[in-house]
């Protein structure tokens, strides 16, 4: 017999941090609203961000807080010592499923969690991986981890600009030795610490499913590629994940800044349509000192409108750059949390500067907007490739760790004409912004999520 959704409880486990909960609780969400029972694993680093879903679903939502785990300070690998440290919460996890009286028949976690795959198994529940890359960049991420000890066989000489090529890959992506994620250019075979973080990340191929934050029209072949590697169909493309404007979420990711948001807002809504360039870099990268001038210089040689937004931690003197521009209403500078999303969908913004990080360059898509890409690590290199070489929808600006600069003059034409009327990538962004539309609605990322509710509600009967 069937039962209601509502008996179904699924366990749901973000990679700790913005740019990986984020994405997981707009999962989240859509999941309670279709009647499903949640549990959270979060951090009090992150809870302020599960905060507005728990107080939107008081009885369907529930949070399991744990303390972060402790890291070895010494390790010369922050990010995989991060990762690895969250094994320790193996045993607090079976300890709290046992006390459950209906446990939860799936776990659903970030794929930096690869580990859980054998926490689901130990459980006897199904694990789903939730993929916060596009399939693109998750399909090198896996072919990567799985070849590693060829690959780095093959660069003996570690030489920067040694192709390497995933031919399995459709389009057979081809990337220089130094876009790849600085862990895989540093493994060591043999090697525990590596090993362990290489282990945890093919765990993933054993998963039950995958769900993407990406859509059909924007990476099928890709999801079609992954179906094939895990040897099943239980791969859900359910995004773009994005907030509504006023859904509970959209509160959620509120920071700390020192610009009202209804300033900067009210400034855009001065500005003639597409007349302003969108800068940010995201949560984590920083511009180097070198590439900060090269921006400044750009900017005042173009003409655009801008808005640019900086770390709190940026420099105060950074600032005075800008004075100028600042006070001739030309740009506006945010240091801390600026309201990302509303910034691009508003009218007045035509094209977007980024570091190419998935969130972001979904947000661009959703709202339409041109991308002026400058990736510089992680997924970054991947998902350019897939905007600017296949999908046509930006153009490169630059690429690459803090030592990479681009020219002034040419950065600063690319701003320029980013905003000009007729660019092929503007047609096609509006396009893709189109099909992200529709696939959320009522067409393929709507479908996707529905199978994969019926096919979670169905565990309960097993």
């Amino acid at each position: 017999m069937h039962h209601s959704t509502n008996n179904t409880h699924l366990l749901l486990y973000p990679c700790p941090g913005y740019g990986h909960v984020n994405p997981s609780l707009e999962l989240t969400h859509h999941l309670l609203r279709r009647g499903l029972t949640i549990t959270v694993i979060i951090s009090a680093t992150d809870l302020p961000l599960l905060d507005p879903l728990l107080s939107s679903y008081p009885s369907s939502l529930h949070k399991l807080l744990f303390h972060d785990p402790q890291i070895n300070p010494s390790s010369t690998q922050p990010l995989i010592s991060k990762i690895l440290s969250t094994q320790q919460l193996f045993n607090p996890i079976v300890k709290w499923f046992k006390s459950q009286p209906s446990p939860p028949v799936a776990i659903i976690s970030d794929f930096f969690l690869g580990w859980t795959t054998d926490l689901a198994s130990h459980l006897g529940i199904q694990r789903v991986m939730f993929s916060t890359s596009g399939a693109l960049g998750s399909s090198i991420f896996h072919a990567l981890w799985r070849d590693i000890p060829e690959i780095n066989d093959a660069n003996t000489d570690k030489d920067e600009s040694f192709l390497i090529s995933f031919p399995e890959i459709p389009n057979s992506p081809e990337f220089p030795w130094w876009h790849l994620p600085p862990a895989s250019r540093i493994y060591k075979k043999g090697d525990q610490y590596f090993e362990s973080f290489r282990m945890t990340m093919l765990a993933n191929i054993k998963s039950w499913g995958i769900v993407y934050n990406t859509f059909e029209g924007l990476e099928g072949v890709y999801i079609d590629h992954m179906k094939k590697q895990m040897g099943h169909n239980r791969v859900w493309a359910v995004g773009p994940l994005l907030p509504e404007e006023h859904g509970p979420m959209a509160s959620a990711r509120t920071g700390s800044s020192e610009v009202p948001p209804d300033d900067l807002l009210m400034w855009l809504d001065t500005k003639p349509d597409e007349s302003v360039v969108y800068i940010c870099f995201g949560s984590r990268a920083t511009l180097s000192e070198g590439q900060m001038s090269v921006l400044i210089g750009a900017l005042k040689l173009s003409k655009v409108g801008y808005i640019f937004s900086m770390k709190a931690s940026g420099s105060s003197s950074i600032r005075s750059e800008f004075e100028e521009d600042l006070v001739a209403g030309r740009g506006f500078v945010v240091k801390g949390w600026a309201p990302q999303l509303a910034i691009l969908k508003h009218r007045a913004v035509g094209s977007y500067l980024t570091h190419c990080g998935w969130n972001s360059m979904l947000e661009g898509i959703a709202a339409g907007v041109m991308t002026l890409a400058w990736p510089m690590g992680a997924d970054q290199f991947a998902n350019a490739t897939l905007l600017v070489d296949e999908l046509g929808s930006g153009k490169r600006v630059c690429e690459g760790g803090p030592e990479i600069v681009p020219d002034s003059n040419e950065l600063a034409r690319l701003l320029d004409e980013s905003l000009s009327g007729d660019l092929p990538e503007r047609v096609k962004v509006k396009e893709l912004r189109h099909g992200a539309m529709k696939a959320v609605k009522e067409g393929t990322s709507r479908r996707d999520l529905d199978m994969f509710v019926k096919l979670v509600c169905e565990l309960e009967d097993h």
